[in-house]
């Protein structure tokens, strides 16, 4: 685990998301605090990447292992390029798809003033120029690049809602902005171009179809123990119960998470809709994970599009 001051038993503010919120969590943000806020994706614990104290406090705070590398929020393509080095065809995913849900990793630059420890000592960075108002206005206000993984104790849910994070980082940490529910509801993509092609390290909101048609390249997935992006643990998302998929039907004893046709205790889409369920998978893992009932079910969630990466979070979850 990573060493260094802890943010246990500190008093959590919880403020709207408006101007003062925002000069709070900046002024955080400049003494070396991480603050949570939320991205159009998850809420994120967001500190300044390039203050390695700042990063440590934030694996402390989320008890995540330091091996594992960090996503770096800048404002935009011309902050990530000081950061790492950007070839035609990622250039051309940036045009398309930021700001927005897409993670992408590059060699990191040779003057990167991001602390190592942010990229778990790797030669290579992940970064993502977010769409949140709220994000984008701590940005602005720090003028750095924020170190921000999701808001969650390691290995858990990852948080949607500003309630999420309180469940598990309250004391922790010193602020969370608030500002509702998050729209995507999973984690960014992560791509890399390698070999001719672009690799898909983590499914997302951005599909495989979509980097196809934008970079021009064959798109395929990767799959290995090598940690070379943030959100590859095999084990992760972890509710604390035990969790079943591809679910018809659900026992007596199991909080049914609901797809469409099959409904159970918390419907993630009447309507069999995959961006609504997207948006509402974390929250669904998070109600099942309250409930007095020792078990989770989950419905059978179509692989295509969106639901590549609904599965993949649902597979982490039940390992």
């Amino acid at each position: 685990m990573a060493t260094g001051q802890t943010n246990e038993n500190m008093a959590t503010e919880l403020r709207p998301f408006n101007t003062d919120a925002i000069a709070r969590a900046a002024a955080l943000v400049a003494a070396g605090q991480p603050v949570a806020a939320p991205t159009e994706t998850v809420y994120g614990l967001a500190a300044d990447a390039r203050n390695p104290d700042a990063v440590a406090r934030i694996y402390a705070a989320k008890g995540r292992p330091d091996f594992n590398p960090l996503i770096v929020h800048v404002a935009d393509l011309a902050a990530a390029e000081q950061l790492g080095a950007f070839g035609a065809v990622e250039r051309a995913l940036a045009a398309r798809f930021w700001p927005g849900p897409l993670t992408l990793v590059v060699p990191r630059g040779a003057d990167c003033p991001v602390a190592s420890i942010a990229t778990a000592g790797l030669d290579t960075i992940a970064l993502r120029v977010p769409g949140h108002r709220a994000m984008q206005a701590l940005l602005a206000a720090t003028g750095a690049p924020l170190a921000a993984p999701s808001a969650n104790a390691s290995g858990g849910v990852s948080p949607t809602k500003a309630e999420h994070v309180l469940a598990t980082l309250d004391g922790r940490i010193a602020l969370v902005i608030d500002d509702g529910p998050c729209m995507a509801g999973v984690e960014s993509t992560i791509a890399r171009v390698r070999d001719g092609a672009v690799e898909v390290l983590r499914p997302g909101p951005v599909t495989a179809d979509m980097l196809g048609e934008a970079s021009g390249l064959p798109v395929i997935g990767v799959t290995g123990s090598d940690i070379v992006a943030p959100g590859m643990l095999a084990s992760h998302y972890a509710p604390g119960k035990p969790v079943r998929l591809g679910a018809v039907d659900f026992a007596d004893d199991e909080f049914g998470i609901g797809f469409g046709a099959v409904r159970g205790d918390y419907q993630m889409s009447e309507a069999g809709d995959l961006t609504e369920a997207a948006a509402r998978l974390f929250d669904a893992l998070h109600a099942g994970a309250a409930s007095a009932k020792a078990k989770i079910a989950v419905a059978r969630i179509p692989a295509e599009g969106l639901g590549a990466a609904i599965n993949d979070r649902l597979s982490r979850a039940a390992v």
